[in-house]
């Protein structure tokens, strides 16, 4: 995914104190927070946590305190005068992102109605910065015409993010609708609202994004690639997503878990260079931003082979020909509302050859990254680059996670 620790003893300067605070409801789910709770704390993040009451049925204290490195917080701490201020004022002045993991129907209704009968439900409106909920139930509790009317109702508030539930074998063995979102989509969405604190500045925008690296076959078993793993615009499509973008991701063949975890996405798969040209020309004239981030081929092979070759009949030497220029097409197609950014990714010297294809290109914008730097690239977690822009614009990234780039890419881009 695009979040992940880094492979080095040290967190990454974005998490290192950030103050995150975690409600648990009532929920067999609970278990799953255990993991969020210890992966932000392992990124230097300062993490606080209240368990309901119905919650300690489910996970203890112990267990939570342990994980936060700080003793949690019940309704029985609550009321007790022990406090210098109200804790429910404390804790929601002292939250940068309150996460509500699982999300019960009963806490749901609460939130929509404004009522506040314990330290979960008070801290929320003693606070306001922005809400992630994960919502979990048995399918049939989920689809109830009222728990889905408070889920919409609750939505239309600004303040509150969503993030699933999914569908699977529940606990109950049901099979549908309900699961708790895994910790591999909240993670991120913790991220994304730490950087954008709440905001959906690309809210009514139309986001096309091309990602992994295409295939050229020369026969069924046998083609030209290249190392993508599709990583940075997966992290670019949740980027877009979270600040409330709609987003089409036009992919090269990716892990099947990266695509699933993607949530909100309309996701086009494509195998070879023509056909991504053509799925981005369909979706093309409907986007705002249109960011390449795909490892397009540049050649193929003259011919293809529709039964595999023998060694023996493989050529000495393999006739090729150029694939579309992808980007070069849509630049030529492009309105003036539109936005075309690109990447570039070179060993050496980085800015000179991105210069050079941003303008040959016509794009408005353009990532240089680097391939031939640790911890950077092609199947890395992290990622770092020098934007540039077609008014002289520059601005270096330092090494970060794909998702702190693509949302540092689209900061940059709202300054066009």
């Amino acid at each position: 995914m695009a979040f992940s620790p880094p492979p080095t003893p040290h967190p990454p300067p974005f998490f290192s104190g950030k103050r995150i605070l975690i409600g648990i409801g009532g929920g067999i789910a609970a278990y799953k927070v255990c993991e969020v709770i210890s992966s932000l704390a392992k990124v230097g993040a300062e993490v606080r946590a209240i368990l309901t009451d119905s919650a300690q049925e489910f996970i203890t204290p112990l267990t939570i305190s342990t994980l936060c490195r700080h003793p949690v917080y019940t309704d029985q701490s609550f009321w007790q005068p022990i406090h210098a201020r109200p804790l429910h004022i404390e804790l929601g002045e002292w939250a940068e992102v309150l996460v509500i993991a699982p999300l019960t129907a009963n806490t749901l209704a609460k939130l929509v109605y404004g009522m506040a009968d314990n330290l979960l439900t008070n801290t929320v409106l003693a606070s306001t910065c922005p809400v992630l909920l994960a919502p979990a139930m048995n399918t049939d509790m989920w689809e109830q015409r009222s728990v889905q009317r408070n889920w919409q109702q609750i939505q239309t508030d600004p303040r509150f993010h969503a993030v699933g539930p999914g569908a699977g074998i529940l606990a109950c063995d049901r099979v549908g609708m309900g699961r708790m979102a895994e910790p591999a989509s909240i993670l991120p969405h913790i991220l994304s609202l730490l950087h954008t604190q709440g905001q959906r500045d690309l809210a009514g925008k139309q986001v096309l994004i091309s990602a992994g690296g295409t295939r050229e076959y020369l026969d069924p078993v046998r083609f030209i690639g290249n190392p993508s793993t599709g990583k940075m615009g997966i992290a670019l499509a949740e980027a877009a997503t979270h600040r409330g973008a709609g987003v089409t991701l036009v992919h090269a063949p990716l892990e099947p878990r990266l695509i699933a975890e993607l949530q909100g996405v309309r996701a086009i798969a494509v195998t070879s260079a023509n056909e991504m040209q053509q799925a981005l020309l369909d979706f093309f004239p409907h986007a705002d931003w249109t960011v390449m981030a795909a490892a397009v081929a540049d050649v193929k092979p003259a011919s293809y082979h529709a039964e595999k070759l023998p060694k023996s009949a493989l050529p000495e030497t393999l006739p090729l020909e150029p694939v579309p220029d992808i980007a070069a097409k849509l630049a030529t197609l492009k309105q003036p509302h539109q936005k075309l950014i690109g990447f570039a990714a070179q060993d050496g010297d980085i800015e000179t050859p991105a210069l050079e294809k941003l303008q040959r290109k016509k794009l408005d914008a353009i990532a240089a990254n680097p391939i031939d730097q640790p911890n950077s690239g092609f199947g890395s977690d992290l990622n770092q680059a020098i934007l540039l822009d077609r008014n002289g614009r520059k601005q270096a990234i330092e090494p970060c996670s794909k998702l702190q780039m693509a949302h540092q890419l689209f900061d940059f881009v709202l300054g066009l």
